[in-house]
C-alpha cells in the first residue's frame, strides 16, 4: 500500500479586513446622551453617577426616562469592556450603578 498524498493547506490571508467598532461609535454618537469626555474613567462612583445623571437630564434626544438612559449607558459600557475590565474598575462601575439609583431616588 502506498501512502496517501495530502493536499497542501490553504494559507490564511495575511491582510485582514478592518473590524467594525460599532460599540465605540455608539458611545460617541449615541442619540440618548451627550456624555462628558472621560466620564467612565473617573475613580469616584458618585462623580460618575452625577455626570451620567446630568447628561441624561440635559439630553433632548433620549427616547426614555433620564434614569433609564443613564443606567443603560453605564450598563452598555460595562458590557462592552467585557473581560478587559479589571476587577477594581468593574467594582467602581457597579458602585456607580447603585449610586445612580440613589441619585434618582430609585431603590
Amino acid at each position: 500500500m502506498t501512502p496517501r498524498k495530502t493536499r497542501p493547506r490553504a494559507r490564511k490571508p495575511t491582510h485582514r479586513k478592518p473590524t467594525r467598532r460599532w460599540s465605540a461609535r455608539v458611545t460617541r454618537t449615541s442619540d440618548a446622551l451627550d456624555l462628558k469626555r472621560g466620564v467612565f474613567s473617573l475613580k469616584d462612583p458618585k462623580r460618575i453617577a452625577a455626570s451620567l445623571k446630568r447628561s441624561a437630564e440635559r439630553s433632548t434626544r433620549k427616547k426614555s426616562t433620564s434614569y433609564r438612559s443613564a443606567l443603560s449607558m453605564l450598563t452598555f459600557y460595562i458590557n462592552r469592556a467585557g473581560k478587559n475590565l479589571s476587577a477594581g474598575r468593574r467594582k467602581t462601575l457597579q458602585q456607580a450603578k447603585d449610586e445612580l439609583r440613589k441619585q434618582f431616588k430609585r431603590t
